[in-house]
């Protein structure tokens, strides 16, 4: 059996602290975030050279109104037309962005928004990400489930009428192995119709392994698409290999996957560019896998324990309206999902325009599921978040919301047959 163990973070060992710091100030002892390390699958891929083609030509500055306008006319949307709509040339035009997007998601989507919630069974990480929470060196609570204590989780958030689950765990191949995630999606099946995994990125096998225990979906953020920028953000870890993670999606369709999601943090880098690079990220893999079902989100950095200061940058939730616009116009049958980093005011509104899944009663934290949904004070059992939330809507109210809005909230519209 399991036993979950929290440690004590404040008492880094001066060794540890003597490497972060020559880490973060010797680019000599971090290893190269363009090569694989032995045992990661190298696959035979033409996806990754296309989209970086157009992400290091994209000059954004060039687009004019004419453009915008232009892209907005076209009955069909081509790479060059989003180009123009990511641009800042296409700020003046949001308003009849909005309107192309409206029009799309009614005409793929209906009037349906989908409703799930994250569940977080562990936050312990092997990866020094200098934004994210749960990096090595962040001193907070650490935590990993028991698999009692992950179906006591799901049960609760499954009682609530949810029917779709995201399972999320720190980067950690040592706490979290791969089959302690296959449990818990053996374990989420038994409780929701759809069960997604956003984990560290694992090899083909691993992923056909986490299919046959009852994943159906993986999320990937590639965070940012720069590779310089990249170096810098992470110092240390698996997460550190680019290209490994940038094939991700692919690897996770080859082992059997039935769907995959994207996504770039806007505001680690230049957010018009990393928007690019996630759609056609999308764009280009559907064109090998059109069977599968491929999704974007958006999130925006957000606040950590111990950094309060971390921020977006210059992406306003006018430029992520901006982007979400454009991804509906450019990719019109793709999902489009809206964390709760955003506010409940934001994502009301967004749900009518572009977004077709939110997500609902959301912890962060480590075993905070029962705590949350029976109104009790966090516990100290329980370990600490990967970054604040904006909206804490309980599902009721979130459906109630959405409701409210003239849309129908949809918990789940799969069936296995």
């Amino acid at each position: 059996m399991e036993n979950h163990f929290l440690i004590d973070s404040d008492k880094l060992s001066e060794e540890a602290l003597e490497r972060k710091h020559r880490i973060e100030n010797d680019p000599s002892c971090r290893t190269d975030h363009m090569t694989y390390l032995p045992g990661m699958d190298v696959i035979e891929s033409d996806v990754c050279k296309n989209v970086m083609e157009h992400f290091d030509s994209y000059d954004y500055s060039k687009y004019t109104a004419q453009d915008v306008r232009r892209a907005l006319d076209n009955e069909r949307c081509s790479i060059e037309d989003f180009k123009a709509l990511l641009s800042p040339a296409a700020e003046p035009f949001l308003e009849q962005m909005a309107q192309r997007a409206q029009r799309e998601t009614s005409k793929h989507f209906g009037n349906t928004v989908y409703l799930f919630t994250p569940i977080y069974i562990a936050n312990y990480c092997e990866n020094y990400c200098v934004y994210c929470g749960f990096n090595c060196y962040n001193r907070i609570k650490r935590m990993k489930l028991t698999y009692e204590q992950i179906e006591q989780e799901m049960k609760v958030i499954a009682d609530s009428g949810m029917e779709e689950i995201l399972i999320l765990t720190g980067e950690s191949p040592v706490n979290s192995d791969v089959r302690y995630i296959g449990e818990a999606c053996k374990i989420a099946r038994k409780y929701f119709r759809m069960v997604g995994i956003e984990i560290y990125p694992v090899n083909v096998e691993d992923y056909k392994y986490l299919h046959e225990c009852g994943a159906d979906y993986v999320t990937v953020f590639q965070e940012t698409y720069d590779t310089d920028k990249y170096e810098k953000l992470h110092l240390m870890g698996n997460k550190r290999v680019w290209p490994y993670r940038f094939d991700a999606q692919e690897r996770a369709l080859m082992g059997g996957m039935r769907g995959v999601a994207f996504s770039a943090l806007l505001g680690l880098s230049d957010f018009r560019k990393d928007a690019l690079a996630s759609a056609l990220h999308v764009y280009f893999l559907q064109r090998k896998y059109p069977y599968a079902e491929m999704s974007l989100s958006c999130p925006r950095l957000r606040p950590i324990i111990n950094n309060e200061t971390i921020n977006p940058l210059d992406v306003g939730e006018k430029q992520l309206c901006q982007i979400l616009c454009a991804y509906r116009i450019f990719l019109p049958f793709c999902g489009i999902t809206v964390s709760s980093r955003e506010t409940a005011e934001f994502r009301n509104g967004i749900v009518k325009i572009a977004a077709t899944k939110v997500s609902a009663g959301v912890s962060t934290g480590i075993g905070d599921h029962e705590q949350k949904y029976s109104g009790k004070e966090k516990s100290e059992q329980s370990g600490d978040e990967q970054f604040e939330i904006s909206d804490g809507r309980s599902l009721s109210r979130m459906y109630e919301d959405i409701a409210d809005e003239g849309l129908q909230p949809v918990y789940n519209d799969y069936i296995y047959v």
